[in-house]
Formats: C-alpha cells, structure tokens, sequence
C-alpha cells in the first residue's frame, strides 16, 4: 500500500471547467496582492511629526480603498460583497431574508442571531479555533436535476395556459448544471476564509490553518475556496510571510468502504433507514395537496401536476437564485436575470406564499432531524469519529476511536497533526447535521412534530437553514480567560453561540470548562451505538465490518 499523501491546491483553477475559469489564479492574486503590500513596506525616512502623521492618514485611506474598492474590481470577475450589498462578509446573505431564510438546507449562508455575543468575552483571548463548514451552494445533484428538467418540459408540453405568475414558464429553458458548486457557492467559501482570519485574525497571522476535505469536487474546491479568502485576509494585513500558501488539503475519499469522518457510508443499518423520509412524507400530506391544486387550477388539469412536481418547482427558487439563472421577459422581447441580491426578481419563487415557504422550510428541517440527527435512532451515530477527532485536537492527545476514522491518516503527523491552533474540515449538510446530534448540540430541541409546523421558540432556534444552510460553518473555540485558570470551551454555528446545555458547569456565555466539554461527549465516548451498524455483516480488517484504507489522492479539478 502506499503511503498517504497531502492533495495540494493547484495554482489555477481553469481545469475546473467554464465556470471555474472566471475567477483568478490565485497566483495572480498573490501578486496582486503583494504588489500592494509592498507600497506600504517604504515609509518616509523623515521622522518629522506632520510626515508621519500624513503617512498614517494616507495609510488608513489606501487600506480601506484596497478592502472596497482595489480587491473588488481588480480580480476579473472574482468579486467581494460591496458594504451596500444585501450579502456581505460578516452577515451572510441577508438579501429578502423572510423568502431567503426560509429554503431549508438551501438557504445561502447567513449569520444567525445569538443570545449571547459571538465576540470573545473581556478578559479571554482565543487560543484554538476548529472550523467546519459545509460546501457552497451548488447545482442540483445529478437525479433531481434530471427530474427537475422533466417537469419543466412536462408543463411546457401540457398546458397553453401560460399566463399571470407562469407566463415566464412558456419561454424558460432549464439552464442549471449538476453536482457541482456555482459561482455564487464559490464566493460564499471566499467570504468564508476572509471572515475566519477577520474574527481570528491574532491567532491566524501567525498560523497555517490545516485543512482536510471529504472527498467531493465541490467539497475539495470549496476548502481551495476558504483558504484563497483567508490568505487573501492575512496578507491584506501586511503579513509578508505565508510561504506555505497556497495550503495543503488532505482529501478524504469518499468511495465506498473508506472510512470517512466527513461524509457517512459505512453503517449498513443507518444507510437503510427510511425515518427521515417518513417524517416529511407524513407532513407533507398537511399542506402540499393544496399547493399543487392551485398550480393545477392555473396551469390546467391536462398538466396532471402532483406533489413531486410542486416541491420541484419549489426546489426550482433556491437553486435558480444561487445560480443566477436567467428568465424570459412576459413581453418576450427582453430577459431579465435573477440576482443574488433580489430573490423576490426570481418567478420561480414568485409562484409561492409566505406559508408555502414556512412549510417548505419546516418539511425540510423534519427530512435533516429525522434522517441525520437526533431524530434518528443512528443519525448521531454517523458523527462519533469526528467528535473523537475533535477530542484529541482540543487535548492534544492520540485519537482513541474504532467507528469512522481513517486511522492511516489520523496515526500520522503529516495528515493528522495535534497542537495546532487553527483546523478547518470541510463536509456536507448531512454530515454535520450528525456531528451536531453527537455533540449534544441540540439535545435541549424537543422531538419535531410531523402534523403541524412549530415555531422556532419550541425547537429551541433549530432549523435546517439555521444550521446548515449552503457554506454553513460550526466554529468551536478554545479560550485562555484571565479568571479562569482551566481553558474553557465555546461552540458556535452560524453565528450563533449555543448554549452547551448538556455540559455541567457552562455559563451564560456559552462557555465551559475543556474537562466538563469532553466529560459531557460521552456518547461518543461510550461507543454512540456503533455496535448497532454492523449487525449482521461480515467484518474485514477485524473491526466493525469497516474497511481501512489509504487515500486516494488526485489533483484538484482532474478527472477520477
């Protein structure tokens, strides 16, 4: 077998495809970028007091002029959220926020209100930051953007009644591609690293962060994505000295029989379960039957629309509005084009009420508690080795786990290293969703009801667009406090600083003590019904019917 190697980020991207072509390398970043900074690098020799003062004020104008305007309309395309826009860096997207926030897992990403300031309290620095972050938004994936294509061409073939709301359907052709991130999904993991190294900036000026991506394209491209936004980020700062950009990424493949702390796949009676499906299946009989009989009523009855058809036309708003899709005008003599920034141009969307999408939003939420949290007997299960993985880099210590870890990657310090300050892991919204359950994040969240939608008070602030929506990050944190003389531990997602209920001992500052933290991940500690997932099934290698195996390494954006 061979060893495991690092998969390092390319120095261009235009292998990646049409879209990927756009943007810039990050090699013509990175001497644009020094190029600036080295206009700040020859101050006037003469110490006279005016000079210097001028020099200041001049410095202050051309920081700011490089962060608005210079980084914006330099990059050929590969643009920054101007401080007007509705999507910014430190917000997220907040453009129509009752329609946006409201697409379940394919919502863009947006800070979330918090109870508790996200800021580091007085008197405590920040000694340790674990990132991790779901792709960008993307295109459909492959079946459902065929299903969606076939009931676009279902209604054009059917009905003449194109008309008021649908009349843009008449002339609209399918234009989204499969799989993959879109431009807008690559911006959101830029914004990403550009945010981290803000929030963080004392600790990463003077750290490598060590990135690992399961093994997705658009999960791989997504981690090229952060870490061009955070080195972007840091030299801004006038760090001079990042020789090890552009970073490694470890990949962690995704074939079948990997094992894989990113993405799930290797417990047979999790992969079988059918409770999250059940959930929704049952919540939709409530309040879709009436969606799609007034779609019928205006498209015709020879259309002979169900309820596929209408969450598809629904699924339809979100993914055209992250791909920017463009419509036919009702005139037909001139196109309109959705923004990012103005989701209520988008037709699609138009087609629906504001109750449409709270249900929408909350049929969606039941399909993530129920399938991968802890609404499912083993949603949890699936986010033990990665709790394990997140024990031994808070302590410092060798990852004790049997479950879902790559024990070739993680016994060796090339591809696992402990005492580093900042890591980011890049995942799915599936995987995270189990992460979250076995964390105990959302233990104090009460059991979803599948007849009737509850609100965001009785579910305890979760959702699936709250928690993982496209370029969704959970950030937990580490912190030396002047009081306490014991590190303490904080968790945040989206924004958001969770309360850690399920740890003895936590303030009301989401804080608590690293020993109550990792005392209160005894499911995960305890094994989290692993033993449940091999029931039956023949073992390999002698251990949970699981299969260890190396890596597959290949080159960022070359075909496998």
């Amino acid at each position: 077998m061979t060893e495991p190697r690092r998969r390092y980020a390319q120095n261009n991207m235009s292998d990646l495809g049409d879209e990927e072509s756009l943007l810039p390398s990050p090699s013509s970043e990175k001497a644009t970028w020094r190029h600036r900074r080295s206009d700040r690098q020859h101050p006037p020799r003469d110490p006279i007091r005016t000079i210097v003062v001028g020099l200041v004020m001049t410095l202050i104008f051309l920081l700011t002029l490089v962060y608005w305007v210079i980084i914006p309309t330099s990059t050929n395309g590969f643009s920054l959220p101007q401080p007007s826009s509705c999507d910014t860096i430190d917000k997220g997207y907040q453009c129509e926020p009752s329609l946006s926030h409201t697409w379940g897992q394919y919502s863009p990403y947006y800070v979330v209100d918090s109870e508790v300031s996200s800021r580091p309290p007085d008197g405590c620095r920040v000694t340790f930051a674990q990132l991790l972050s779901r792709h960008g938004a993307r295109y459909p994936t492959k079946d459902k953007s065929r299903r969606y294509n076939d009931t676009i061409a279902k209604i054009q073939s059917r009905t003449r009644n194109f008309s008021g709301p649908f009349a843009f359907l008449q002339q609209y052709t399918y234009d989204l591609g499969a799989d993959d991130l879109t431009t807008f999904g690559e911006q959101e993991l830029v914004n990403s690293g550009i945010d981290f190294f803000t929030r963080y900036e004392s600790l990463s000026a003077t750290s490598t962060p060590f990135i690992r991506a399961s093994g997705k394209d658009r999960v791989l491209v997504s981690a090229k994505m952060w870490s061009d936004g955070f080195h972007n980020a840091k030299t801004a700062t006038g760090v001079t000295n990042d020789a090890e950009y552009p970073y490694s990424i470890v990949e962690i493949s995704e074939e079948r029989g990997m094992n894989n702390t990113l993405s799930h796949g290797n417990c047979a009676a999790f992969e079988d379960s059918k409770t999250g499906m059940e959930a929704q299946r049952g919540f939709l009989a409530t309040f879709l039957p009436a969606i799609t009989a007034r779609l019928s009523s205006a498209l015709g009855p020879q259309v002979d629309l169900d309820d596929t058809d209408t969450i598809t036309l629904m699924d339809m708003c979100p993914f055209t509005v992250v791909a920017r899709s463009t419509f036919p005008s009702s005139s037909k003599s001139e196109a309109i084009s959705t923004t990012t920034s103005h989701p209520t141009d988008n037709p699609f969307c138009a087609l629906f009420t504001h109750n449409d999408w709270q249900n929408y939003d909350y049929y969606q939420t039941l399909g993530k508690y129920y399938a991968f949290g802890p609404g499912s007997p083993l949603g949890p299960t699936q986010g033990i080795g990665f709790v394990h993985e997140l024990i031994a880099r808070l302590t410092s210590s060798p990852v004790q786990d049997s479950t879902t870890v790559n024990h070739t990657l993680d016994s060796d310090p090339a591809t696992f290293p402990l005492a580093r300050s900042v890591y980011a892991d890049f995942s799915h919204d599936n995987d995270m969703t189990s992460i979250f359950a076995a964390l105990g994040l959302f233990n104090n969240t009460p059991p979803l009801s599948q007849r009737k939608i509850m609100t965001m008070d009785e579910m305890r602030g979760y959702s699936a667009s709250r928690t993982v929506p496209f370029a969704a990050r959970m950030v937990v944190e580490k912190l030396q406090c002047e009081v306490e003389p014991e590190e303490l531990v904080r968790v945040l997602v989206n924004g958001r600083v969770l309360p850690l209920e399920t740890c003895g001992g936590h303030d009301e500052m989401g804080r608590c003590k690293l020993g109550k933290f990792v005392e209160s991940l005894g499911f995960a500690t305890r094994g989290g019904r692993w033993n449940e997932c091999s029931a039956g099934r023949t073992t390999r290698d002698g251990e949970n019917g699981l299969l260890w195996k190396k890596p597959v390494v290949t080159e960022v954006g070359t075909e496998r």
